[in-house]
């Protein structure tokens, strides 16, 4: 349960950048598509189940949850902190007229590229109000974590470790990528992930994981498969965590052994640096320049910030000149990559800013797993 100092602190926060930004209101825009459904219940408390859902945000006075009239029996709507329900046939329309009727000229946009339905877009286009996309601004007012937030973190953890030590258990060579992975998967729904799961994998054979990511299915796993699953899921609180772990019984080829000598070196100097004051791109940088050493580079960037929805701003890039807050949280994984970008090697973790270095909220040592091994 959110404790009301904790809906304030939120609400505040956001508000707060609204009105750097000059906006009359914020429409924040959440759907089923998984890890996108976040920021409503941030700020509602409303669970998405199905369909899509938008928060209403006025610099001034209460909120308002605006449903599709076709989403009336869809979720729970006792559970929102949020009280004023509103449903419409076409929310864009009710949302555009009602902006007319408090003469506001500037309305912010969460989701605004990636999320709100497009006939809502269109009805608000139509509208007097200047559209404004508000995702960056939303993220950093959210990108710092209370001590309420992280314990959900520290949950939604727990829950996807005794979900890999699961699928560690029963991981035996002749079984399907998909059996492999499914012991996992049984331990997150037990522990309330849901809905909000994404557990994919990457995989190949001789050593090597192909540089692709797929849903694992039905291709029967030999000895010398590498497997990187890569687990992702929010607990009951809504958190998003990401972990991986590497997975085989036989041996690893000598691209692999390559990456792999050096890969606990670029997870260390990264994870340094994640303190306060840091700037973003010397994280990314310090692992960077040590697979770059090797003759290695990134399949695509090393990390993002991650809270109730599951990618934030800001990203953990080479470009990224925002400075580091304690208890921000991001996760981690560098997709190490060869020359011919074909074979790779993947972890994923998920890491609290500190004042002098960053936290990771796993508490499983980085290595090779045979499934031999007792868990911590």
């Amino acid at each position: 349960m959110v404790s009301p100092a904790e809906v304030e602190r939120r609400n505040r926060n956001i508000r707060e950048a609204m009105a750097r930004e000059n906006l009359d209101a914020l429409i924040v825009c959440g759907n089923e598509y998984t890890g996108f459904e976040g920021a409503v219940r941030y700020l509602s408390g409303f669970e998405i189940v199905h369909r899509y859902v938008y928060v209403l945000v006025p610099l001034e006075g209460d909120l308002r949850l605006i449903f599709p009239s076709e989403a009336r029996w869809i979720g729970d709507k006792t559970k929102p902190w949020v009280r004023e329900h509103i449903w419409a046939d076409i929310p864009g329309k009710w949302i555009a007229d009602f902006a007319v009727s408090k003469n506001w000229k500037r309305l912010g946009v969460y989701g605004l590229d990636a999320v709100m339905a497009v006939r809502d877009y269109r009805e608000l286009q139509k509208g007097s109000a200047e559209l404004v996309s508000f995702d960056q601004p939303f993220d950093m007012a959210r990108a710092v974590k209370s001590d309420e937030e992280l314990a959900g973190i520290r949950h939604s953890m727990e829950i996807i470790e005794n979900g890999f030590w699961a699928m560690l258990e029963e991981y035996k060579p002749g079984k399907t990528e998909a059996e492999i992975m499914a012991p996992a998967v049984d331990r997150f729904f037990a522990g309330g992930a849901g809905l909000q799961m994404m557990n994919i994998v990457l995989s190949g054979t001789n050593g090597e994981a192909q540089a692709h990511f797929k849903v694992p299915r039905d291709r029967k796993v030999s000895a010398n498969d590498l497997l990187l699953y890569s687990l992702e899921i929010a607990g009951p609180e809504g958190y998003w965590v990401e972990f991986s772990r590497p997975l085989i019984q036989g041996k690893i080829s000598g691209t692999t052994k390559r990456m792999a000598e050096v890969y606990p070196e670029a997870l260390e100097a990264a994870r340094i640096l994640m303190r306060d004051g840091e700037l973003i791109k010397n994280v990314h940088g310090a692992a960077v320049d040590i697979f770059a050493k090797q003759g290695f580079s990134l399949g695509h960037l090393s990390g993002h910030s991650i809270g109730m929805t599951m990618i934030e701003h800001p990203a953990i890039s080479a470009t990224s000149e925002t400075l580091l807050r304690e208890n921000m949280v991001f996760s981690f994984h560098p997709q190490v990559v060869d020359q011919e970008g074909k074979v790779c090697l993947y972890t994923q973790d998920t890491y609290r800013v500190g004042k002098k270095e960053g936290e990771n909220f796993a508490n499983v040592d980085w290595k090779f797993y045979s499934g031999a091994e007792t868990p911590r």
